[in-house]
């Protein structure tokens, strides 16, 4: 069996399958050993684990995976993938590949049938534009996970463990700071990939909490201000929410608040921590 994190058997598996890169799923596929292995020590896998890998493209990691944990659950979107997968997983008998999309599939049930109910950890190779969705699709379902490690583009693991004032600040860290603690693992050139990708990358951890950094009424009123606050990030703070609909705040509801926590009435978003962020929700 030729493991695929050596880029001549990636390329033989290629060809011999005569493969064509989809752009709408922007596949890039990891050939580098090293950073295979520090995923795998970042993700923390034993043999008591049942591991959920998104986008396990043709089984890199999934080979990786599979000699380290009790069961993996691999999810494809691609269909043309699945025949080649079915090759390069032969050998083993704790893989179970489901060709769907990760943002339709109940992950909860996964955990059920696979796991008891107990977290499942989370490893990925994911596409800059569908990383966002994945990662608070998780998140705002309270899916049982324990930690999720993922390979993101560079810009998007930065902006995942930034904190106010900065220009990569946004939605994205403060909802990731609510949930997890992030922790940058390495930072992967675009030469480590079989097509190579225009951008650098980088590897994160992200370790679920037991219980948010900060206590909040509504949780979901919460990522509504958050959201709403950075959709228009050049506004202040009380236009940007007087203006998000569904909210229902006015401009001087808001500037009253801000005031009441020693904050300018100008103040932005982006300026605001998440304990600050709660609290503005929960005086609204």
């Amino acid at each position: 069996m030729a493991y695929l994190g050596v880029p001549k058997n990636t390329i033989e598996i290629l060809q011999k399958y005569e493969f064509r890169f989809q752009k709408k799923y922007g596949q890039n596929f990891l050939v580098d050993t090293n950073v295979l292995e520090r995923i795998m020590d970042a993700a923390g896998i034993t043999g008591e684990d049942c591991v959920l890998e998104i986008g396990p493209g043709i089984g890199t990691m999934t080979q990786y995976l599979a000699e380290r944990a009790r069961e993996v659950v691999a999810v494809e979107i691609d269909r043309n993938l699945i025949p080649i997968l079915e090759d390069t997983l032969s050998k083993y008998r704790n893989v179970t590949v489901i060709n769907e999309d990760i943002l339709k599939l109940d992950v909860r049930q996964i955990a059920l049938e696979k796991n008891q109910g107990r977290p499942l950890k989370v490893v990925a190779n994911l596409p800059y534009y569908i990383t966002t969705p994945i990662i608070m699709g998780l998140f705002e379902n309270h899916v049982p996970l324990e930690g999720i490690t993922i390979m993101v583009q560079k810009e998007v693991a930065d902006r995942m463990r930034t904190g106010p004032g900065s220009k990569d600040y946004g939605a994205l860290s403060l909802a990731v700071q609510y949930y997890s603690r992030p922790e940058l693992v390495a930072n992967v050139p675009p030469n480590c990939f079989i097509p190579r990708p225009n951008v650098g990358s980088a590897v994160i951890h992200l370790a679920r909490h037991d219980k948010p950094p900060v206590q909040v009424q509504d949780e979901r009123k919460l990522f509504a201000f958050i959201r709403a606050a950075f959709n228009q990030r050049r506004k202040t703070l009380a236009n940007s929410l007087q203006n998000a609909p569904g909210l229902g705040v006015t401009r001087e509801q808001v500037a009253a608040v801000l005031e009441k926590m020693g904050l300018s009435a100008t103040v932005r978003g982006e300026a605001l921590t998440l304990e600050q962020f709660a609290v503005l929700c929960d005086l609204l």
